[in-house]
Order: structure tokens, then sequence, then C-alpha cells
């Protein structure tokens, strides 16, 4: 290897194409984003209620909108950010919902419903951000 092509792992070839160690390392970030996501939501689940009702769950909401940001500039692409709010989705959704003898997770008072469609409302926002932010468009208006 020269000393042209040697540099941390995370950087491109010349030409732009991933190293070989780069699709692994980027497989494995976006697995841990989407559980951290999905650990927000469990953890938000059971805590939202605590202390004064809509600061904590407004608290929750903007994690997870943090964590989309966050993602995905730490792994330099949109994909960062948006899978750490599918993971947020796909547990809060499991959570609302009822089982057969009508108990949920995340029930229907202030606080509940701050942390629900507070934390829909803050991921949404991040994938929107994200994509933005890391689309051919805005990538290109940064640069000028």
């Amino acid at each position: 290897m020269s000393n042209a092509s040697a540099g941390r792992v995370g950087q491109s070839s010349r030409d732009g194409s991933p190293r070989p160690g780069d699709t692994g390392l980027t497989v494995v970030t976006g697995v841990m984003l989407g559980l951290f996501g999905m650990a927000q939501a469990l953890v938000g689940a059971f805590f939202y209620g605590v202390g004064p009702a809509p600061i904590v769950s407004i608290g929750f909401d903007l994690a997870i909108l943090a964590t989309c940001l966050l993602g995905a500039w730490g792994l330099g692409r949109a994909l960062g950010g948006v899978i750490p709010a599918i993971g947020w989705f796909i547990m809060a959704f499991v959570l609302a919902s009822g089982t057969g003898g009508g108990s949920v997770v995340i029930t229907a008072s202030a606080a509940g419903e701050w942390f629900l469609f507070g934390g829909a409302a803050c991921a949404t926002a991040g994938i929107v951000a994200v994509l933005t932010i890391w689309s051919r468009f805005g990538r290109g208006r940064s640069r000028r």
C-alpha cells in the first residue's frame, strides 16, 4: 500500500469509490444507529411521564431529532439520520399498539401524546433535514 492510499479507514479512494473495509463499517454503524433509535423509543416509553408532564416528553422528542442529525453527520450521508428514525418509529408503534387484553405502554395522557406525536414530528423533521442537507442539491449549494 503506497503512502497516497494509506489513510483513515473512513476515507474514500481518489476516484470516490469506498475502500474495501468501508462497506462493513457502514453496515455495522447503520445497525447500531437503528438499535439506538429503538432504544430511545423504549426508554422514552417508560419514562415520558416522570417529572413535569410535557417537559420530559419534549426532551425525549428532541433526543431523537439530535440522533438523526448527528447520525447523518457522523456517517457522512443521509442514511445515518434515516435509520435511527425508522428504528424509533418501529419501536414506538409496537409500544403504542394495544395487546389482546387492552394494555398499552404509551398511554393517551398529555405526556404520552407529547411523547408519541412530538417524537414522530421530530423524527420526521430529522429525516427531512438530513435528506435536504445531504442531497445533491444541498451539497452543491453548501459548496458555493
